[in-house]
């Protein structure tokens, strides 16, 4: 995830109120909502996705394990997509490294003209620099929601497009090499690599899906998403329909409607491409406490593990990206 300075949480007051008054103050948010099933994504699943994509450790682009880790996610999405696309290439870090990247591709129903696009990053920062402890700076992240959880995320939602295909073509983009480097400032040198690829190698010279998301840092148990900055400036009908979309599945309290931060994330390239694409992350990881400036934040620390995550949150934000391409 971009952006270490964007720190602090900013759920609302209203939740916050509407838990604490009904008695709820020590539970997550997410255990207000109904068990009923809103589509047919699973939650348990994408929470089980996630967990097994942890266990390689962390996705250091140039690793063994990302190596591991990228060969599963193209396993797993051959089984469920209709075609499979890798993206290879290797780029020159600003200290003069050779990186192996790669972009992972899976399309439903590729034939279709009328497309949208989701889009996550499966790579984990190689470094914990927002870290407490001084002493673990230095080690890149577990990555169970940054890096994770969006994965968790479209392996379950391949699940669901294999069964009932969408009203129209889905591609679902893994991106590589997101959080590399430190600078998150044009010219994006060792950052925002996958989606800065994919945006000059896109997959036919018209390609112009209808509407794209990036989903990140989605699977936080305390789960409450702003509307983000650049996305409601230069896609505010997607932002518009996102979020209305979830309104309309009772999800307003957690998709809430009020802008929030700029974050320089995997979309800027593609907007910048003239793409709309928004971006829908929580980067208020970890639980809300009565004193907003103390209480935890698990982004870019160790502390991004799995026991962080919720499979409700998870049901929730896919029953959105569900709902969005079955209308």
């Amino acid at each position: 995830m971009p952006d270490p300075m964007l720190r602090r949480r900013t759920l609302s007051l209203a939740l916050l109120a509407l838990v604490a008054s009904a008695g709820l103050s020590a539970m997550s948010a997410c255990d207000l909502l109904p068990k009923r099933a809103k589509t047919a994504f699973v939650g348990d699943s994408a929470l089980s996705y996630t967990r097994q994509q942890v266990a390689f450790g962390p996705r250091v682009p140039g690793t063994p394990q990302a190596q591991r880790a990228g060969d599963w996610i193209v396993q797993m999405m051959k089984a469920r997509a209709d075609t499979v696309i890798e993206q290879r290439w290797m780029h020159t870090t600003k200290a003069g490294k050779q990186l192996p990247l790669r972009n992972i591709l899976a399309r439903f129903r590729p034939q279709a003209t009328q497309r949208v696009l989701y889009l996550t990053h499966w790579d984990t920062r190689p470094t914990a620099d927002q870290d407490p402890i001084l002493g673990n700076r230095g080690a890149p992240i577990p990555g169970a929601n940054d890096g994770g959880a969006g994965v968790g995320l479209f392996i379950a939602l391949g699940d669901a497009l294999k069964k009932t295909p969408p009203t129209v073509g889905v591609d679902l983009l893994f991106v590589d090499g997101e959080d590399y480097g430190t600078n998150f400032d044009a010219p994006y040198t060792d950052v925002l690599l996958g989606s800065q690829y994919f945006a000059e190698h896109l997959p036919s010279p018209d390609y112009k899906p209808i509407f794209g998301v990036l989903w990140d840092m989605i699977g936080d148990a305390d789960l409450n998403i702003l509307q983000e900055g650049n996305s409601m400036r230069q896609a505010p009908e997607v932002v518009s329909r996102v979020w209305q979309k979830a309104a309309d599945m009772g999800y307003d309290k957690f998709f809430i409607p009020r802008q929030g931060y700029d974050v320089t994330d995997d979309h800027v390239p593609l907007l910048n491409k003239g793409l709309r694409v928004i971006d829908v992350i929580d980067l208020d990881y970890g639980p809300l406490g009565p004193d907003e400036a103390a209480s935890p934040n698990y982004h870019h620390t160790m502390q991004d593990t799995m026991d962080k995550l919720s499979a409700k949150s998870l049901q929730i934000v896919g029953d959105v990206a569900l709902g969005l391409v079955m209308e």
